[in-house]
């Protein structure tokens, strides 16, 4: 009896530690965003200062999984060879490269690039910012390429495209594949709402740049989101109520020499939204 006991000592040990090797440890929740119609993206911008790789990693850390591409990480006379080694790279941090820039257009000639580019790189979305006597050669090239094409408005300091309005002002007669980028923050800096804005042009908005500024007007400067004075919990609620299908990518325009820590405090303020608004 001593030795059938001790056997079935060895025997419920062994179980249980065999139960326990196969237990794993509960992971962490899918990021909020993949329970709404839009994505979470990071505007190229913001690393104007940094490699391709510093942004693939910091992108990585963050869960963020959509860039915007910017011309200084992937130049416009790039080598089919150098566009592929970038989708894999980008690739290998999880990340997709869905539109490409802001591109400033001055003329037809740099209009023609920056749609070859895009061909080329493999979106279908151009970011752009077209002098306004080029809107009618950009809504022919649009219907040549059936991109669409998101103009980027930059608030009280240029004079091109200052808000939604203006760029609605100017597009409402041509092709609809032509819409906005969506500054929020220089948006409000202009004086305008981006809350009513969403609402009003969210059929011709096919990105929207997130941001947090510290006032409604010009002297309003760029902060991390929650620091500013934006209502991200209607606007929020707004984005689901239109329906919004694109990208919100954030484009932060403080401390860009070293603005990590400031991206991972926007990127978990809005996250954090995300679930506090929810139903």
């Amino acid at each position: 009896m001593k030795n059938l006991s001790a056997i079935l000592w060895v025997f419920f040990v062994s179980v249980l530690m065999v139960s326990g090797q196969q237990q794993e440890r509960p992971g962490q929740q899918p990021a909020p965003e993949t329970k709404e119609t839009f994505k979470l993206g990071m505007a190229g911008y913001t690393f104007n200062r940094f490699d391709l790789d510093k942004t693939l990693e910091t992108l990585q850390k963050c869960n963020v999984q959509y860039l915007c591409i910017k011309d200084f990480h992937l130049p416009f006379n790039s080598t089919d060879e150098q566009i592929a080694a970038f989708h894999a790279k980008c690739a290998a941090h999880g990340v997709t490269g869905y539109a490409v820039g802001p591109i400033y257009m001055k003329t037809e000639a740099e209009v023609d690039r920056a749609f070859e580019y895009a061909k080329r790189v493999g979106v279908k979305l151009v970011v752009g910012v077209p002098n306004y006597e080029l809107l009618p050669y950009v809504d022919k090239k649009v219907k040549e390429y059936d991109f669409k094409y998101a103009i980027h408005n930059h608030g009280p300091d240029i004079e091109l495209y200052p808000d939604a309005d203006d760029i609605w002002a100017n597009i409402k007669d041509l092709d609809p594949r032509i819409g906005m980028c969506f500054d929020i923050g220089h948006n409000l800096r202009n004086g305008k709402d981006p809350v009513k804005d969403l609402k009003k042009y969210h059929k011709r908005i096919y990105d929207i740049h997130i941001k947090d500024v510290t006032a409604a007007q010009k002297l309003g400067y760029s902060v991390e989101i929650g620091r500013g004075v934006i209502d991200y919990p209607a606007f929020v609620r707004m984005l689901r109520k239109v329906g919004y299908t694109g990208v919100c990518s954030l484009e932060h325009e403080r401390n860009m020499d070293n603005p990590f820590i400031g991206i991972a405090e926007s990127i978990g303020f809005f996250r954090g939204v995300l679930v506090a608004t929810r139903k």
